[in-house]
């Protein structure tokens, strides 16, 4: 079993940047994929991002490509969620999640066996 612990997230102006982070305990492997999620009020927790185990594939949702950046750090075990040119809609509670059996699964929740304790990201006009 994984333990996976977030930390940032916070308030932040629109246009500003945070980083969210993501340790792993217990059963881990520099071979699994991991990835990143959110949950707007009202809203369905959504795929952001993803990072195969070597870090040499990602994978983002539309509407965070090119202003969002995951990468991992295989040595310290933590991935992480650089989050540029935020906008008012991306806020939401975040998660990230692992590990993933199989990266063409990536983009579905269900295939992740844990998730992160949730944090919030706010972003103001």
């Amino acid at each position: 079993q994984v333990q996976l612990v977030q930390s940032g997230g916070g308030l932040q102006q629109a246009g500003g940047s945070l980083r969210l982070s993501c340790a792993a305990s217990g059963r881990t492997s520099s071979s699994i994929s991991m990835g990143w999620f959110r949950q707007a009020p009202g809203k369905e927790r959504e795929f952001v991002a993803a990072i195969s185990g070597s870090g040499a594939s990602t994978d983002y949702a539309d509407s965070v490509k090119d202003r969002f950046a995951i990468s991992r750090d295989n040595a310290n075990n933590s991935v992480y969620l650089q989050m540029n040119s935020l906008k008012p809609e991306d806020t939401a509670v975040y998660y990230c999640a692992g590990p993933l059996s199989a990266w063409t699964l990536r983009r579905i929740r269900s295939w992740y066996a844990s998730w992160g304790q949730g944090t919030q990201v706010t972003v103001s006009p």
